[in-house]
């Protein structure tokens, strides 16, 4: 008797716990509808939001080429070139770019050549010619040329002030067989941080305020070559 007593006592549990999951996903179904009838179907592309995140947007270099940097056995060297008086205010600016262009690449699960080897063979090679160079010397598919025409770390006219600003052309050379290389995308670029306001250096110190217009930029440049959410947009920065 007491063996049936407790089977009943399952049955009953089981059935109860059955019934509390179908009444909840009635009523979440009862919910849903209900938002969507008072206040439009912006309800439906929030649930998307909760349960996928917001849509991925085609990197520019995809919707161009229709090639993408994340295809299996795609390697890519970075290669940023600044003029002498831009290195010599911002020292290494056209290095700590590519160190954080590569970065951004990395985390977005594209294969790229270690910066710093890319650095040693310009050292060891000044009188390299062309990117081609580059890419045959270290096997990669794509070579990501990036040239900064201008940059600045401080407000116009003040050095008190802080904000990032950049003019850059991002190139892609596709290598072929021979070492020969092929320009594929070509894509204009000008950076400004924060937007709303410049930074006060009472407030931040120069170091913190270039590496974090180092990671802004870099990010800036990164999405031509891999998806990024709608809503995350680093072009419209504070």
């Amino acid at each position: 008797m007491m063996s049936i007593a407790a089977e009943d006592n399952s049955a009953n549990t089981e059935t109860q716990s059955n019934d509390w999951l179908t009444n909840r996903a009635f009523r979440l179904c009862i919910t849903a509808v209900l938002l969507c009838c008072l206040s439009g179907c912006n309800y439906i592309v929030l649930l998307g939001y909760m349960i996928g995140g917001p849509p991925q947007l085609e990197p520019a270099f995809e919707k161009t080429t229709k090639k993408s940097f994340t295809d299996h056995g795609v390697r890519v060297a970075v290669v940023c070139y600044a003029p002498d008086d831009l290195k010599y205010q911002y020292l290494n600016v056209d290095y700590l770019i590519a160190v954080g262009i590569a970065a951004r690449l990395r985390q977005n699960h594209i294969d790229v050549v270690n910066p710093d080897q890319v650095r040693i063979w310009l050292e060891e090679n000044p009188n390299w010619d062309t990117t081609d160079e580059i890419g045959a010397e270290f096997d990669s598919t794509y070579v990501l040329e990036v040239d900064i025409s201008d940059f600045s770390l401080y407000e116009t006219d003040s050095r008190q002030l802080y904000r990032g600003r950049s003019d850059i052309m991002v190139k892609v050379h596709e290598m072929k067989a021979g070492g020969m290389g092929k320009l594929i995308f070509s894509e204009d670029l000008s950076s400004e941080f924060p937007r709303l306001a410049p930074r006060s250096a009472s407030e931040v110190s120069y170091d913190s305020f270039r590496s974090e217009y180092m990671v802004r930029l870099s990010e800036e440049i990164g999405r031509m070559f891999f998806p990024y959410g709608s809503g995350d947009d680093v072009g419209s920065g504070t």
